[in-house]
């Protein structure tokens, strides 16, 4: 049977390259009659969050996609997160130690540091250069037992090539000597990814891995361990990347990336779901232009899929968006617009910070547009401030941005100890510097109480108008984003 799989990380918001994957194998596996399951990879303690966890397995139910296994579910081969899985993956990093098929690295981090330097000024690719892999099996074995911390890595040949097979690409030929010897298993005790998604595809009998083209690069490692393992390796697919309309990459440094912002500013499930799928099957006539899930199941060919990257055009899907809405009924549209707006208890908490900011009822309404609104229209004018410059208030927004963005929460005290400690890192008062961030998230120097209404805005939709209100000032160069961040 045909096994498919998605495996997010669950270290920040659902990203649309995700749902992208999840539909791309969704619709694969469903095709051939098979199965579609759902990993959650968690091995990244300091940032994996179980609220990120849930945001996932929502937005893409409200995609309308669902899986066969997943940790929510259930399932034959539970469990689901590979938090859960850590026996499994010591076992099989002993073996490939026991077959030295692996080795121990004891290298410290200045030690890779000073390395990786070495390399860069001799323009050699950055590759661990086999200092560990001298050491007898008896010194590292004594070496470790002394309690000395180190990583595991796969010993990769030092001649000779591998070819990779992608059900699109064909062949390609990597040589060994360019590939690198990973780490396997952390010095925490816990596995990378190369690791711990071998053994998991293994042993939930996957059968097609379908992933960005970004891992690419990684397969030779992936068929080494599978290689080393004595396993039947799963057949490849790597799906060009998801661009912006300039062709590169899309990032959320130039347009929302997270499921969760279209679903904010009032994209319907189905509308985001069609121009998905337009990425991965494009179509010859706009009379074919409108599907849904079952639709693309039937017409997805992976053998004519264009490796240039589809462009994510936000124009097109606002055009798809505005079809579907048109085509619902009133009573469709009614509970729509229902499911979309705030929940009761959301209601409560904005009527609760408003209550002591209004005279009459008819006042609620424009005090509130902002929260139910899309973006808010700003100016150069309404930004600055006689205490705020262009160049501070540039920094201001910036540094907000990113501070919030790498944090894990976004609840109140997060918020308000990220733009007091930009304050702080600027050198001005917060009182100051607040009005910029009022008129940036609100549109107005006076509304509801900010941080508040930061959290019920949510983070894509605060990141998104902190960014408009950058761009309004001018942008920040790249240079500028490299001195800042390292500051």
């Amino acid at each position: 049977m045909i096994r498919t799989r998605i495996a997010p990380s669950p270290t920040g918001d659902p990203h649309v390259g995700t749902a992208y994957v999840a539909l791309a194998n969704y619709a694969f596996a469903k095709r051939q009659g098979g199965k579609f399951v759902l990993r959650i990879e968690d091995t990244d303690q300091a940032r994996s969050t179980p609220e990120s966890e849930a945001a996932i397995l929502r937005s893409l139910r409200w995609l309308g996609i669902s899986w066969d296994e997943g940790p929510d579910v259930g399932g034959p081969h539970a469990p689901y997160r590979q938090s859960q899985r850590s026996a499994l993956y010591e076992k099989y990093a002993r073996e490939l130690l026991e077959k030295g098929d692996a080795f121990r690295c004891f290298c410290s981090a200045a030690r890779l540091e000073e390395m990786r330097e070495t390399q860069r000024l001799l323009k050699q690719p950055s590759r661990y250069d086999g200092h560990c892999l001298k050491l007898s099996a008896d010194e590292s074995e004594r070496r470790a037992n002394a309690g000395e911390p180190f990583v595991i890595r796969l010993k990769v040949p030092d001649r000779g090539s591998i070819t990779v097979d992608d059900m699109r690409r064909g062949p390609t030929v990597f040589e060994w000597n360019a590939v690198d010897m990973q780490v396997l298993m952390k010095s925490d005790g816990l596995p990378t990814y190369h690791l711990a998604n071998v053994v998991d595809d293994h042993l939930m009998e996957i059968t097609h891995v379908i992933r960005g083209e970004e891992w690419i690069s990684s397969a030779p490692k992936h068929l080494l361990l599978y290689q080393y393992f004595g396993w039947k390796p799963p057949v490849l697919m790597h799906l060009p990347l998801l661009r912006n309309p300039d062709r590169s990459k899309l990032s959320k440094r130039k347009n929302p990336t997270s499921i969760l912002f279209y679903e904010r500013m009032g994209y319907l499930p189905e509308a985001l779901l069609n121009f998905l799928g337009l990425l991965l099957a494009p179509v010859e006539s706009e009379h074919e232009e409108l599907f849904g899930l079952d639709d693309l199941s039937r017409r997805l060919d992976f053998g004519t899929i264009s490796l240039g990257g589809p462009v994510f055009d936000v124009a097109k899907l606002d055009w798809l968006n505005g079809h579907y809405i048109r085509k619902k009924s009133p009573a469709e549209l009614e509970e729509a617009f229902g499911e979309w707006t705030y929940d009761r208890a959301a209601l409560h908490e904005i009527v609760a910070l408003a209550q002591q900011r209004i005279e009459r009822l008819s006042d609620l309404a424009p005090l509130c547009a902002f929260l139910f609104a899309g973006r808010v229209a700003v100016s150069r004018e309404t930004l600055l401030s006689a205490k705020i410059d262009a160049e501070t208030a540039r920094k201001a927004l910036a540094l907000a941005m990113w501070r919030l963005d790498d944090g894990p929460l976004f609840d109140k005290a997060t918020i308000e100890g990220e733009l007091r400690a930009v304050a702080d890192e600027l050198g001005v008062k917060f009182r100051d510097l607040s009005r910029l961030y009022y008129v940036a998230i609100s549109g107005s120097a006076a509304s509801l109480p900010l941080f508040d209404s930061m959290v019920l805005l949510g983070r894509d939709l605060c990141r998104e108008r902190l960014r408009t209100a950058l761009a309004e000032l001018g942008g920040v160069s790249a240079a500028e984003q490299k001195a800042w961040r390292a500051a």
